[in-house]
């Protein structure tokens, strides 16, 4: 990829530049999902992260699980959830909202000091939309966009997955390459210099 194509996985639409990846061992708990369906999104996220080469843990010394992933059928079940609210202030009005929008996903990101990531909460509606998507691609779409905080418009017109020969569903090469650039120990944990753009694209062409 093109420094330029980089810069824009990162740019939100207010114009800024920003880039974090998790600080410490991811820790996951996924809620509203049978037992087969949890062991796909777990392996999904597993993928990323070694891809990433991250870790996850069984536990945060902080706040036990800090990736918290809800599967629901209405955003009216969220406030419900008990002490969800306190984890996420002004839950309520926030779903009021995404049903407004009718939308059928949202991420919130919370961080460290230093800006890297030190927890997500992932809201999946199952919309009539998300029920038609194979398990293993819904899955491996959240995890790729929860193991960095991309831009909110990094795929709104490409999909990070594409369908490999067979039909099964992988990464994009060059999503893949961004990833692992984004974990390279030299590079900071989180960056809001547009030039930081340069050093992921000389990273991905000594990772390929």
């Amino acid at each position: 990829m093109e420094p330029d194509q980089v810069r824009a996985l990162f740019t939100r639409a207010d114009g800024q530049y920003l880039c974090a990846r998790w600080g410490r061992p991811i820790v996951p708990v996924v809620f509203g999902v049978e037992e087969a369906t949890l062991s796909v999104v777990k392996g999904a996220l597993e993928a990323v992260v070694a891809l990433a080469g991250h870790r996850m843990a069984e536990t945060d010394p902080e706040l036990g699980a800090n990736l918290m992933i809800f599967f629901f059928r209405d955003w009216a079940e969220l406030p419900e959830v008990p002490n969800l609210d306190r984890l996420v202030p002004g839950l309520a009005e926030l779903c009021a909202r995404l049903e407004a929008a009718e939308a059928n996903q949202y991420r919130i990101f919370r961080f460290d000091p230093e800006g890297a990531i030190r927890a997500a909460f992932v809201f999946v509606r199952m919309d009539a939309h998300l029920a038609a998507v194979p398990v293993e691609t819904l899955a491996l779409s959240q995890a790729v966009q929860v193991i960095v905080l991309w831009s909110d418009r990094a795929f709104a017109d490409r999909s990070p997955l594409v369908v490999a020969e067979g039909g099964a569903v992988m990464l994009r090469p060059e999503i893949a390459g961004v990833i692992r650039a984004v974990y390279d120990p030299v590079l900071p944990g989180v960056a809001q210099d547009a030039a930081h753009a340069l050093r992921l694209a000389a990273r991905m062409g000594r990772l390929v």
